[in-house]
């Protein structure tokens, strides 16, 4: 106090930090600034494969590799599950909706409270063996899911790309027909 005693005439304004969390002292500059805290988090889904190790910036992590694996299926192989066929093979396992289903609800309960507790930036990490099927046709459902509910969340596959982690940052294009019959 003593050191920036000094200060004080030059400031704008001064706030009383005693008592005060990390999270009070961000709202009380906001409110100060005319700016609100609320509403500010930039929630990220990032699907990924276990292989090539967890996202650096992940906050919550779901594991996929318990649905059935597109990989094992030949006419399948090549695509991911951007393509309608991986989404409807994957989708199909019974374990699939009841998972999506509980994950979307905790996601739609987490999500207030971290925006109320002034966290900027949020991303959910799907994965799977690869990143190429399981993962990314479940970001693209907890994805649509999300937005439906209100929100905006940004989606990242890392993996999609074979030739290394060149991130394809998509924000809810329609699935491709390739591998679909269409």
């Amino acid at each position: 106090r003593t050191l920036t005693a000094p200060l004080r005439r030059w400031a704008d304004m001064v706030i009383d930090t005693t008592g005060l969390s990390v999270t009070d002292l961000r709202r009380r500059i906001g409110e100060r600034l005319g700016r609100s805290s609320e509403g500010g988090l930039t929630v990220t889904i990032e699907s990924f494969g276990f292989a090539g190790g967890l996202p650096r910036d992940a906050d919550l992590v779901f594991d996929m590799r318990f649905l059935a694996n597109p990989h094992w299926d030949v006419a399948l192989r090549p695509l991911t599950g951007e393509d309608r066929a991986v989404a409807a093979y994957v989708g199909a396992d019974p374990a699939f909706a009841p998972a999506v289903d509980r994950i979307t609800d905790l996601l739609l309960t987490l999500l207030p409270g971290y925006g109320a507790e002034g966290k900027a930036y949020l991303t959910i990490a799907i994965g799977c063996t690869g990143g190429r099927h399981r993962s990314v046709a479940v970001a693209r459902e907890l994805h649509a899911r999300l937005t439906a509910a209100g929100h905006a969340p940004l989606l990242v596959h890392r993996d999609v790309a074979s030739t290394g982690n060149d991130a394809a940052i998509l924000t809810g294009a329609p699935i491709t027909g390739q591998g679909s019959g269409a």
